[in-house]
């Protein structure tokens, strides 16, 4: 009946309701969102009725009951969170306003409000600063999530903390619980000198443990106007400059849309400038000059002769996109980029000891602060990553942590420059990343000729040599090799291919593949810094490096194009899977 109506255009003469929710027991959510595709009103009915059915009081089984003899029943699969799910997939596809769905965006805010207090009060990553602004813009008016915020505090935190939430929110005492109440009446608002003093210790703490800017402050410059601007980009597009580039956004918790990027920095040897994206872009609307800032983050991204350096910079650039549609091929027009998520990848050489000794560093370190670990020696104070920075003013940490964040990839690039070998890298670094084309994941010509680069951006050694030699055509059968741990998805693909393919586990050490690859005669397929250890441990050409960045299937084609292996259709899925 649906999919007549869709077909005959009869959705506007029917009861959305009644149509869709036998739809939805079935889990045909997809027949669903077609249903109401072409028409807003019924897709604004549809949205009200979901978020109806996820009112934290209504009974979901008051509407599948009605519907027990459907054929394809499931009725486990019709809850809140499936709903849920369902009215943001909607609101997005359709572009409609939140507001339609306060029961959905309520229970969203919740679990955001949850996160946070696990953030602050269980694994302590976040400053108390920091979290206070995220629980005020995520609680803001609403009296429902104000009264959930106080029952959190009472568990988490003492009476004294709540009542003075209580006081802040202006709630009114027939809201709060009994204890807190009898709090507030007798709270009077003071500085803590005990508070104030594990402060300056605290701060003198994270001193030692973690990477400090080695600039002044007095070098960071916070841009809000576009004469400002024009001063920054007169020093940063000189030809033969490096600079580290980083962003900043607030987090979104799941909320529907790309984040808006609030703050782009960047770093140069002596001075950091942070560029106050939304002001800007405020500004360049009121004079009607939009593309002036665009056009200059174009002319910074494609300049060859600049070394862009970079952490996970493909989703940096996406998110900048989604604010200024004139960068929307940024990418794939971008050169001279060093994206060192890249090196990020080879850490996993070091073990758990050697990150945590000398440290007193609670979390586990991961990303970049990992790499600034394995690297400089200390990692990165991570507790301002995730600010609200749409706030203004910034905080002086969180302008010191935005100005590290950019700042440290300088320092990274030039330590592994002078000394790639202490690193596990190849002498040819400077020259194989400096000026080269963007290290991306999309950067497919890179491949070509058998010139794959390698996560640090290093080519595969005797590559060029091979190009003019071409390997004589082989059949996936003939071809036999043992993928390292890090290239799993790699390895099942070829074995869909009939390539006979041996996996090391997650917990194996990357040389065990070297012994596979001996006592079998198997290609190791590797990545990042365990190729250097490995391609010395068989004969030449029996180790191949892979771009980690590339997805499973482009990953394959890379492979089997260097060792020249020809599938015909019979060699799919002719192994056992």
């Amino acid at each position: 009946a649906a999919v007549l109506s869709i077909k005959l255009k009869l959705q506007p003469d029917q009861d959305v309701e009644k149509m869709c929710t036998p739809l939805l027991l079935q889990d045909k959510t997809n027949l669903v969102e077609d249903y109401v595709e072409e028409y807003p009103a019924l897709q604004n009915k549809l949205l009200h009725i979901l978020d109806t059915w996820c009112e934290p009081r209504f009974n979901i089984k008051d509407i599948t009951r009605q519907y027990q003899g459907l054929s394809r029943y499931k009725p486990e699969k019709f809850n809140r969170k499936m709903l849920s799910k369902l009215v943001f997939r909607l609101l997005e596809r359709f572009n409609v306003d939140p507001a339609l769905c306060p029961n959905v965006i309520n229970q969203r805010h919740l679990r955001t409000l949850k996160y946070l207090f696990y953030k602050r009060f269980v694994e302590k990553t976040m400053t108390q600063e920091n979290w206070t602004d995220h629980v005020q813009s995520t609680v803001g008016e609403n009296r429902w999530l104000q009264g959930h915020l106080i029952q959190l505090l009472t568990s988490y935190c003492d009476l004294n903390t709540a009542a003075r939430w209580a006081q802040r929110c202006n709630l009114p005492k027939e809201m709060l619980p009994c204890r807190v109440a009898d709090e507030l009446q007798k709270l009077h608002i003071q500085e803590r000198v005990e508070e104030a003093t594990k402060a300056d210790n605290y701060e003198e703490s994270k001193k030692k443990d973690y990477y400090q800017l080695p600039i002044p402050q007095a070098n960071i410059h916070f841009l809000q106007t576009w004469e400002e601007t024009l001063q920054c980009w007169e020093k940063v597009l000189q030809p033969a400059q490096v600079v580290g580039i980083d962003m900043e956004w607030r987090p979104s918790f799941g909320m529907v849309g790309k984040p808006r990027v609030s703050l782009l920095q960047i770093a140069l040897k002596d001075e950091v400038f942070l560029l106050d994206l939304p002001r800007l872009l405020q500004q360049a609307e009121v004079d009607g000059e939009k593309e002036k800032l665009p056009q200059f983050i174009q002319m910074l991204y494609s300049d060859a002769s600049i070394t862009k350096l970079g952490y996970g910079m493909s989703g940096d650039l996406s998110n900048l996109a989604s604010m200024w549609s004139a960068l929307k091929d940024t990418d794939k027009k971008a050169q001279g980029m060093v994206d060192l998520l890249a090196v990020d990848k080879q850490v996993d050489v070091l073990s758990p000891e050697q990150r945590d000794e000398g440290r007193g560093v609670k979390q586990p370190e991961k990303g970049l602060s990992l790499l600034v670990q394995y690297v400089l020696g200390k990692p990165l104070d991570k507790t301002e990553q995730l600010s609200n920075w749409e706030k203004r003013p910034l905080r002086e940490e969180q302008i010191l942590y935005a100005a590290s964040d950019a700042y440290c990839l300088l320092e990274i690039y030039e330590k592994l420059c002078k000394d790639p070998e202490s690193f596990g890298l190849s002498t040819d670094l400077t020259e194989s990343l400096v000026g080269k084309e963007s290290i991306k994941p999309k950067a497919k010509k890179q491949l070509n000729k058998q010139e794959a680069l390698s996560p640090s951006g290093q080519q595969c050694q005797g590559s060029r040599t091979e190009t003019l030699r071409h390997p004589a055509p082989i059949s996936p059968k003939e071809f036999s090799v043992v993928c390292d741990n890090m290239l799993q998805g790699l390895g099942r693909y070829l074995r869909c291919l009939g390539v006979d393919v041996r996996m090391l586990e997650n917990d194996d050490d990357h040389r065990k593949a070297a012994e596979i690859a001996r006592q079998e005669g198997r290609v190791i397929l590797t990545s990042g810094l365990p190729y250097h250890t490995l391609q010395s441990q068989v004969a030449e050409g029996r180790c191949f490096s892979v771009n980690s960045s590339e997805k499973a299937k482009e990953q394959a084609l890379q492979v089997l194009k260097h060792f020249n292996v020809q599938v015909s259709l019979s060699d799919i899925f002719s192994r056992c899977q």
